[in-house]
């Protein structure tokens, strides 16, 4: 394993452009949370929540925005920025540079007729690229992916250990799945009748514009006749159901374990917590926050936060929740007076 650098507190703050307090000549070998951290190491505050571990931190020198600098207690050396996980996200890529795609094909690759291959493409052991395909400059594919014929991806791609792309599939640049992705396959539509059900041919495609990405073994269905669509800059979790025929708008995020039927719409900039479930043809409205757990079976404005089974505006949901465990220490006391009026017989009151 290669060794980390080592980075002065100086070399830190003119790589996050921050302005240092305290020593410039602290050396820096790793990042730690504030309350792991050592005086080799740097780490960062982010909340005034995280105050206490910050007072008591051993940390060599932390990351601060500028309202917390004069924060009494915690490292003297202090890199003060305007947006903490912005420096942070340089600096972890400083300490952690991603390795290198090496380019070229693996010889136990399997490359089928009237390929396209853009420049410096990386195609790792045991991949199956489908006849007319084409790849993007810089584009890796990890061990066992499969790329059906006729795939598009874009370039500067990373798709990992055998994650699939049926045919239909067309990826923008930038787009990252993670092991085991599913991208295109046939959606869960079927006609119905006595005898049983029949398979729908779906013919339309799906499309993950630039910087998608797609977490492990996650699924997104093909349309049936009509596109999927995934738009610009969405972040998908992992074990993530996305049913045929829907159109999610951009710099969406969707958490682990979420189930979206078919044809649903989801507008720009929703969040969409773990465990959620929506029912086919619903409408999320832009800027929507969907509560774990939820259950969405009608639509939901914009800018709307909704809990619940089913799904409701939150506040609603967390004040009927409050109001039924208060009501549940007095079960039992109920419980038994309905009793006791029961063995009395009807009343005459």
């Amino acid at each position: 394993m290669p060794a980390r650098p080592i980075l002065s507190s100086r070399a830190v703050a003119d790589l996050v452009g921050g302005r240092l307090v305290g020593s410039s000549e602290v050396t820096l070998d790793g990042i730690r949370a504030l309350e792991s951290a050592g005086p080799d190491q740097l780490s960062f505050l982010v909340s005034t929540r995280y105050l206490p571990y910050f007072r008591t931190s051993r940390a060599g020198a932390v990351l601060i925005a500028e309202a917390m600098t004069g924060e009494a207690g915690g490292p003297s050396v202090r890199i003060v920025v305007p947006d903490v996980q912005r420096a942070l996200e340089a600096v972890l890529l400083a300490f952690h540079p991603p390795k290198p795609s090496v380019p070229g094909v693996d010889p136990t690759a399997r490359i089928g007729s009237g390929v396209s291959l853009g420049a410096d493409v990386s195609i790792g052991p045991h991949v199956i690229v489908g006849d007319g395909a084409r790849i993007g400059a810089g584009t890796r594919l990890g061990p066992g992916v499969v790329i059906g014929d006729d795939v598009v991806v874009g370039a500067g791609c990373t798709i990992d250990e055998r994650a699939v792309c049926y045919s239909g599939a067309v990826l923008g640049d930038r787009v990252r799945l993670k092991a085991g992705a599913v991208i295109a396959g046939q959606g869960f539509g079927y006609a119905s009748d006595a005898g049983g059900h029949r398979r729908l041919p779906h013919v339309g495609g799906c499309v993950l514009e630039d910087d998608v990405e797609v977490g492990s073994n996650s699924c997104i269905d093909r349309g049936t006749l009509e596109d999927t669509v995934i738009g610009r800059g969405t972040k998908i979790d992992n074990l993530v159901q996305i049913g045929h025929n829907c159109r999610i708008g951009e710099h969406c995020l969707i958490m682990a374990t979420t189930g979206i039927a078919g044809s649903v719409r989801i507008g720009a900039g929703v969040i969409v917590a773990g465990g959620v479930g929506i029912r086919d043809h619903a409408r999320i409205g832009a800027g929507a926050r969907l509560a774990a757990k939820s259950g969405i079976f009608g639509d939901i404005p914009e800018g709307a936060t909704v809990g619940g089974y089913p799904a409701r505006p939150h506040r609603e949901f967390l004040r009927a929740q409050a109001a039924l465990y208060a009501l549940a220490p007095h079960a039992a006391a109920l419980t038994n007076l309905l009793a006791e009026r029961g063995a009395r017989g009807p009343s005459n009151d």
